[in-house]
């Protein structure tokens, strides 16, 4: 039994044929980009996200607590004076990021501060470098910095 009209020639895709092969196409391509995300950039990004969240409990810490504490860079890693020893980590998980250059925080104890940031880079030829910083108010956060210096 035919379904078309014998006088047609049905040479050609249908609608839904052509948005199915282009829906494909797309989680396809999407997987593809997902696979091959930079390392070093990931490295970088995840870095960045975990010294704000030390940064942010250093500062709670210190105003809980009353004791100025202060984090600044060593050439191992970094360190938080003012609190006991091992309280919070003190390394970085990757080697191939590191701050731009050498920097200090004072995270409290008062409530409010001046803005501070602390830029971190990648080891790799890239260049790629991320600001983990507050304006003295609201909580450190992770901010892109572009190719002029600025975030």
């Amino acid at each position: 039994m035919r379904t078309s009209d014998p006088g047609k020639n049905n040479h050609g895709f249908t609608l839904i044929e052509l948005l199915l092969v282009v829906a494909i196409i797309a989680v396809a391509s999407a997987g593809v980009g997902f696979a091959m995300r930079d390392s070093a950039e990931t490295e970088l990004e995840q870095e960045a996200v975990r010294l704000a969240a030390l940064l942010e409990s250093g500062r709670a810490r210190s105003q809980a607590s009353g004791v100025p504490v202060v984090w600044r860079t060593t050439e191992t890693g970094f360190e938080f004076r003012g609190l006991p020893a091992g309280a919070l980590p003190q390394a970085w998980l990757s080697k191939s990021v590191a701050p731009s250059a050498p920097t200090a925080l004072v995270l409290g104890p008062e409530p409010i501060t001046w803005p501070q940031k602390v830029r971190l880079v990648t080891g790799g030829v890239n260049g790629r470098a991320l600001e983990v910083g507050s304006d003295g108010v609201r909580p450190y956060t992770v901010r892109p910095v572009t190719a002029s210096g600025a975030p």
